[in-house]
């Protein structure tokens, strides 16, 4: 491939040639009177290497943190940790480690002369975000409620964001980011995300079972809720304990009842005075799996207004049960 950039620059296709070229050419033009094609130029690549690389001019400024923000989500929502605060405070502090300069630090620095104030603070709200529903989902996930993980989440993406714009402005490539996220990170810390406990210490719903052994291996190894406690007594008493995660108790007046069935049904399984709830990872894979055992569906897998995915079936005991997969906020475009 012949190239058409200047003398000395490097024939071959490169991340950090093609970051060099475009920071240069925001600092000569401008970030919006810049185009790909005068990047690819000043550069010598082809429009079509350009995109192996990068799916837009932005790109070009936030592709190092965005594939860190990528190894974050995956490392918290695979984490299942006892402490989620701690997880989550060391996954952020990992973003820091051998982070170098870059081009965001070099756009931080030069926004006003790049003509960026704008295209940054629009971008950088984007990563606040993702941060935060990343965090506020391992937070949840750890025992925190919902209003608490939130908070701590907004907290979090504001701390990243702010490291690296105080790390920039302090010379990015004569100290380390380490020290500023750290920083940041004992104030997002600070939020208490610890379960509020009150009177009562464990909610426990007593099934009785004239089957008990179909009936807990169902729960048990079906379901998936460990046995925590077993215990028998005379005359053939046996009742086993089940873990079943956090417990909640939903208290719903009739108008909400009639609600939920019109959302989680087709009209042709009303809830019953008492129903049980339990949250999954995948509604669809576990109704299968449950319906396979002997469950029978009520009703089918379907998306409620508040993103989550739900089925409503009955189980052994005559429980009626409601599996639900909490999908979170719809993703920022």
């Amino acid at each position: 491939m012949s190239s058409t950039g200047r003398v000395g620059r490097p024939k071959a296709s490169s991340r950090a040639t093609l970051a060099e070229a475009a920071c240069e050419l925001f600092l000569e033009k401008g970030f919006e009177q810049t185009s790909i094609a005068d990047i690819t130029t000043r550069a010598g690549v082809s429009r079509s290497s350009f995109f192996n690389y990068f799916g837009s001019k932005s790109d070009i400024l936030w592709a190092g943190l965005d594939e860190r923000l990528d190894l974050l989500d995956a490392r918290l929502a695979a984490d299942d940790g006892e402490d989620a605060s701690a997880a989550v405070r060391a996954a952020v502090l990992d973003i820091a480690s051998g982070f170098a300069p870059d081009s965001l630090a070099l756009a931080v620095v030069n926004a006003t002369a790049m003509g960026l104030e704008a295209e940054l603070e629009r971008e950088a709200s984007l990563r606040r975000s993702r941060i935060a529903h990343t965090v506020a989902a391992r937070l949840s996930r750890g025992g925190a409620d919902r209003l608490r993980a939130d908070v701590a989440g907004a907290a979090w993406g504001g701390a990243v964001l702010s490291a690296i714009e105080a790390w920039s402005h302090d010379g990015a490539g004569v100290t380390s980011l380490v020290r500023f996220l750290a920083r940041a990170a004992d104030a997002a810390s600070g939020i208490d995300v610890s379960h509020t406990r009150g009177a009562v210490r464990q909610l426990r719903v007593v099934v009785q079972a004239p089957d008990f052994d179909d009936t807990l291996a169902f729960y048990r190894d079906v379901v998936g809720m460990p046995q925590a406690e077993a215990y028998e007594a005379e005359g053939g008493a046996r009742v086993a304990i089940l873990d079943a995660g956090r417990a909640t108790l939903e208290i719903a007046n009739p108008g909400q009842v009639a609600f939920i069935d019109r959302v989680e049904t087709d009209g042709d399984a009303p809830s019953e005075r008492i129903r049980i709830a339990l949250e999954v990872d995948d509604t669809a894979s576990a109704a299968e799996r449950l319906s396979d055992a002997g469950a029978e569906v009520e009703a089918s897998v379907r998306l409620t207004p508040w993103r989550s995915l739900n089925a409503r079936l009955r189980g052994p005991a005559d429980l009626q049960l409601t599996l639900f997969q909490e999908l979170g906020p719809e993703p920022a475009d």
